[in-house]
């Protein structure tokens, strides 16, 4: 059996840690709500999210897949990079995550933004009714957008006769992207798996549902592209639908970057430990 290195072994108990206290503790709402990452037009939104939601997952098999995926390459990688310059690496790439989710994310409101400040509305209203609470039974409903508009819209002296379907389906819109969150590790360790397959390349690897040795300068490619697929087209081929694909590929691309300024035979003589 693979001997766990320190750092890959602090993340995991950190990681298990969090989980059990998240799920013990009593107040499972109060803490995603605290430390999961909300976008930057939400009210729940705060700076510190952007490294807290690297330790919350959103259930066992989420945080056992994320876990073991650590203990199986990021202990390859730490025994070559040394404990502190693998810790860096890991965070740098969870953040290059959110750094790419976010520009994403402002790529798909920017044109709402400005279509509605150009119909009059305020950005004070836009966020406020962005952050209306539209969701029941786990579903965002259009009806419940409809009744609390009413009233914010009076608040800031908008009549709802202007108010047609399609500034109606962009503050819909805005309301479900502002709203979601993101949590998991995937981002992170998504940059120690390229660290691993440029390290390894020849190293085989398998899936569990495809049982055929696939050397790793292939495996993690594939896994990329199909990130890249399924963030692109909608369409979930081995993740839950609600994956965040886009927080994979910051973080690969991140990992990416990084190896590729660090040179790999320098690694052992700057070794940070």
């Amino acid at each position: 059996m693979r001997q766990i290195t320190p750092t890959v072994k602090h993340l995991l108990i950190i990681n298990i840690i969090v989980f059990l206290g998240t799920y013990l503790l009593g107040n499972k709402d109060l803490f995603y709500g605290l430390l999961s990452l909300f976008y930057p037009l939400s009210d729940n939104f705060m700076p510190w999210q952007v490294f807290t939601h690297m330790f919350m997952h959103g259930g066992v098999q989420h945080l056992l897949f994320n876990m073991l995926a650590l203990w199986m390459f990021g202990t390859a990688v730490e025994r070559i990079f040394g404990q502190r310059k693998f810790l860096i690496f890991y965070l740098s790439s969870g953040l290059g995550a959110v750094a790419l989710t976010f520009l994403v994310y402002y790529i798909q409101i920017y044109p709402m933004l400005s279509d509605l400040k150009a119909l009059g509305y305020s950005f004070d209203f836009i966020r406020d009714a962005s952050s209306l609470n539209i969701i029941n039974d786990q579903m965002f409903k259009g009806e419940i957008l409809a009744s609390k508009l009413e009233p914010l819209m009076s608040s800031y002296n908008y009549g709802m006769n202007p108010l047609n379907r399609e500034t109606f389906r962009m503050l819909f819109d805005l309301n479900v992207m502002t709203n979601g969150s993101m949590v998991g590790a995937s981002g992170a360790i998504m940059g120690v798996l390229v660290a691993f397959g440029m390290l390894n390349p020849n190293a085989e690897l398998m899936m569990l549902f495809l049982p055929i040795p696939i050397k790793a300068k292939y495996f993690i490619p594939g896994i990329i592209a199909l990130d890249l697929f399924s963030a692109f087209s909608g369409v979930s081929i081995f993740s839950p639908s609600n994956t965040a694909y886009i927080a994979h590929i910051g973080g690969a691309i991140t990992g990416f970057l990084l190896m590729y300024f660090w040179k790999k035979n320098q690694f052992d003589k700057y070794r940070w430990n």
